[in-house]
Order: C-alpha cells, then sequence, then structure tokens
C-alpha cells in the first residue's frame, strides 16, 4: 500500500525524535566551515507574527502569502531549515456549526478547506532533505479529522505575551515543544484587570477563562481578525524551543 507523504511526515516525527515525541537535535546549515542562512517559510503568514522572533534574529525568513504568494502554486527553495504553517481554519471551525442554517454564511466545504492544508504538506514533504522543524498550526476543530491527533495542543494566556484568552490551538508537525509560562490563569500579572472587565459575560463558562469575545470591544469581524493573529507571547515561546 502506498503511504501518503502527509503520513510519511507524522511517522518521521517519530522516528527521528529522541523518545518522546517532541525533542529534536540541531545542527546548523554548513558549506565548509561557513554557516549559511537559515531560511525560514511562513506559509499562510498573514501579519508575520509566528515567524516575528525569527526575522529579527536575523533568519531568511520568507512570508509565504496572499496576495503575493499563493501556496497552492509556490515552489520552495532549496535549503529550507523550518516551516510554520497556518493554513484557514475557517472550514473546519466548530463556530461554524451555528451558523448551518443561515444563508448568509458559506456552508462549509472541506475540498476548499484542504485546499491550502494540502498544499502546505506538499511543500513540507519537498522540504524534508534539509528540514529541521516544521509545525502546522490550527484551532482545535474538525482538521483532526484529516491529519489525525495533533502533537502538542495550547491555549495563548499560556504565554507571556498580551494574548490574555482563551483559544485552544492544536499544532501538528515534528519540532520542540515550546515552554509553557503559566500553569494557572491567575498567575498571570494581567488576570485581576481582566477579571474585572468580563467577570459579568466569562463567570459562567465552566473553565472560568475569558474568551476574546469577553474581553475585547468592537464586532465579529474585529474579534476574527485579532484572533487569527498567532499570540505572540507563543511565537517568542515556540522560536527559543526551535532555533
Amino acid at each position: 500500500m502506498q503511504v501518503s507523504p502527509c503520513r510519511k511526515i507524522m511517522e518521521n516525527r517519530k522516528v527521528n525524535g529522541d523518545g518522546d515525541g517532541y525533542g529534536y537535535g540541531y545542527k546548523p546549515l554548513l558549506i565548509g566551515d561557513i554557516v549559511i542562512s537559515k531560511i525560514i517559510l511562513d506559509l499562510c503568514g498573514g501579519t508575520g507574527t509566528w515567524s516575528k522572533p525569527y526575522l529579527e534574529a536575523g533568519y531568511d525568513v520568507r512570508n509565504i502569502t496572499l496576495p503575493m504568494y499563493d501556496v497552492t502554486t509556490y515552489i520552495p527553495p532549496k535549503g529550507v531549515y523550518g516551516i510554520l504553517s497556518a493554513p484557514p481554519c475557517q472550514m473546519f471551525s466548530q463556530a461554524r456549526n451555528a451558523h448551518n442554517n443561515n444563508p448568509k454564511v458559506k456552508p462549509r466545504n472541506f475540498i476548499e478547506g484542504m485546499n491550502p492544508v494540502n498544499a502546505c504538506i506538499r511543500i513540507i514533504f519537498q522540504c524534508q532533505e534539509t528540514l529541521v522543524f516544521w509545525a502546522l498550526e490550527n484551532p482545535v476543530g474538525l482538521l483532526s479529522k484529516f491529519l489525525g491527533k495533533p502533537v502538542y495542543t495550547f491555549e495563548p494566556w499560556w504565554f507571556d505575551g498580551d494574548e490574555n484568552w482563551s483559544k485552544r490551538t492544536a499544532l501538528w508537525g515534528k519540532f520542540n515543544v515550546p515552554q509553557r509560562v503559566y500553569l494557572n490563569y491567575e498567575d498571570r500579572p494581567d488576570a485581576y484587570n481582566v477579571y474585572i472587565r468580563a467577570k459579568k459575560r466569562y463567570s459562567l463558562r465552566k473553565s472560568k477563562i475569558p474568551s476574546i469575545q469577553d474581553i475585547t470591544c468592537g464586532g465579529h469581524k474585529v474579534q476574527n481578525e485579532i484572533r487569527s493573529i498567532t499570540p505572540s507571547g507563543f511565537a517568542r515561546a515556540f522560536y527559543e524551543s526551535n532555533r
């Protein structure tokens, strides 16, 4: 039976790891004694928040995102060191279930949703020869029906960033797990102010942790734009663990 590229990549993370499925030994790319620039592809990168720490550290970061680049037609260069990918999540979001009968909302279309996902996986597979780490990100939802159980899930509030809300997010790939900063929401220095602002709206949630709707102003469009940006605290923690 022929093994799909996606399954091969998923199996590689188990074979090449140090036993726990997460840790990988990184080696610099060399030509003789010269260290060459490490290429990072930020697929469907949008604002480039996830790859920003790499850019600031001097990596050769290439943000492959619309309208300049289309991942479905993009051909990667040789010598790629790391890949960050965040394909659109709209077709895999559980929130879409609430709009199944709304004629103003575009119906769920898995074929459309999987087009950029498949393109990201294809690019990852093409870069396997030199690729040291890769990660594919999506909010916890229906994408797991196609890619299987994620390697890692996180919440934005776990890290030392401005994102003090809940949004369970999944990662598939081959990477070192970023170090979590806060084990409890109450440990965040801004937690008290968030409680004061959002208590009435999120107090009935079982988790007692606010969502972005609880703590931001503006309509759904503003909230969705903020939610679609990779949390800055997570981005820095991921970079520190995957250099």
